[in-house]
């Protein structure tokens, strides 16, 4: 690849560009042997005609599923604009088709160039850091708001020579399982560890630790925006607490907990993207009574979430058929006019014409796209019942 872009650099420093002699279809094909997303992102950067050919292949979705397959979520992307839309007022017929068409091509670059965005950031070099940011609630708290969720965002037992932790309410039944859910820092963040502290109750005897025997979490994403005052706070125990609330996108197999009274590491066998900023971890299986009352407790003193949160400009917003992937850019980027643009540069309208024409979505053929979407997806066009179709990529199955 390396030696294709530094020949490719070569040709445009003379003013010819080999993609003009290939055209869409032979070019897209070349694409399609990149498989190292840092490749995808150098060769977008080469011309103006390499960059309209990965987005009009959808280079940019197509990475971002190939290394987190939790993007299929995604129904669309959608970028916020200063400006309104043109409007079409004052266009007479004869050129209503083709600025239909126009719009149309305007809307795919947009969503492509927010999954490029998106891709960027996975792409970008990940610092682990804490990212948890406010309590949503917890299952059962026993005292609130002395034994709250809260207590459990800051690391130690002591608090101002005062227990710090969670506990749950009693239950004779073992079995009965908890949770706590978190709403992290960002809408998107890589996680890749959870760490958690049962609690050791040295004010008893025998010292007893409340841990659970197995513990479990998921990923998800409110199915509305969350409020200031569903959190828990001093006078709250939180609002939206049960998974009707939420659309859980992630569930890693169960973890075995130890009863013993240390920071306990339970890593992600890769790291995944939450979608949504909402974690709710689950306790399964009690282990330790209590003597005042023969009840069975689960108590937590700390717990973290870690991972790299993605840049705030990106977001997840639900909409009636999945959720929406969101970009919010901090200001336009001032693209250079140039003085000659390559005789390639009508590829946008030539292939948006050929995806309009087949009404496959992609004006490629479907072995192309399997090379381009790997073994374990593909790439679908689904009606939406108005005559219009949208492209979605599910699993084989």
């Amino acid at each position: 690849m390396d030696m294709v872009v530094e020949k490719e650099e070569a040709t445009a420093a003379a003013g010819m560009d080999f993609m003009e002699r290939l055209g869409p279809d032979t070019s897209a094909v070349v694409f399609a042997a990149l498989r190292d997303p840092a490749d995808l992102a150098r060769a977008a950067t080469v011309s103006r005609s390499w960059r309209t050919l990965v987005m009009a292949v959808h280079l940019g979705k197509i990475q971002c599923l190939r290394m987190f397959p939790e993007v299929s979520v995604f129904t669309r992307g959608e970028q916020s604009t200063a400006s309104a839309s043109s409007s079409n007022n004052g266009v007479n017929e004869e050129d209503a088709g083709s600025t239909a068409a126009a719009s149309a091509w305007e809307n795919h670059k947009r969503e492509q160039r927010v999954y490029m965005r998106l891709a960027h950031a996975l792409l970008s070099n990940r610092t682990q850091t804490s990212c948890i940011a406010s309590c949503i609630g917890a299952s059962s708290t026993d005292t609130f708001p002395v034994e709250s969720i809260q207590n459990t965002l800051e690391p130690g037992e002591l608090e101002d020579f005062i227990p710090s932790y969670w506990s749950s309410g009693g239950q004779e039944d073992p079995e009965v399982p908890e949770f706590l859910v978190y709403q992290l820092c960002s809408d998107l963040c890589l996680i890749d560890e959870i760490r958690i502290q049962p609690f050791k109750a040295f004010f008893q005897h025998g010292h007893p630790i409340y841990s659970a025997q197995y513990v479990r979490v998921k990923f998800g994403c409110p199915k509305s925006p969350l409020r200031p005052e569903d959190l828990v706070s001093e006078e709250n125990e939180g609002q939206v607490t049960a998974d009707d609330n939420y659309m859980w996108m992630y569930t890693p197999s169960e973890f075995p907990m130890l009863q013993e009274n240390v920071l306990q590491s339970f890593k992600l066998p890769c790291p995944v993207l939450c979608i949504g900023g909402v974690v709710k971890v689950e306790f399964l299986g009690r282990i330790q009574k209590q003597e005042i009352d023969d009840l069975y407790y689960i108590c937590i003193a700390h717990v973290q979430v870690l991972g790299t949160p993605l840049p705030r400009e990106l977001g997840a917003a639900p909409c009636k058929n999945g959720i929406v992937l969101k970009y919010f850019p901090d200001h336009e980027s001032s693209g250079g006019s140039g003085s000659s643009r390559p005789k390639w540069h009508d590829i946008e309208g030539r292939i948006w014409r050929e995806l309009k024409a087949t009404g496959q979505g992609i004006g490629f053929d479907q072995a192309l796209l399997s090379r381009l979407l790997g073994p374990s997806l593909q790439f679908a066009v689904e009606e939406n019942g108005h005559g219009e179709s949208k492209e979605v990529t599910r699993p084989l199955p």
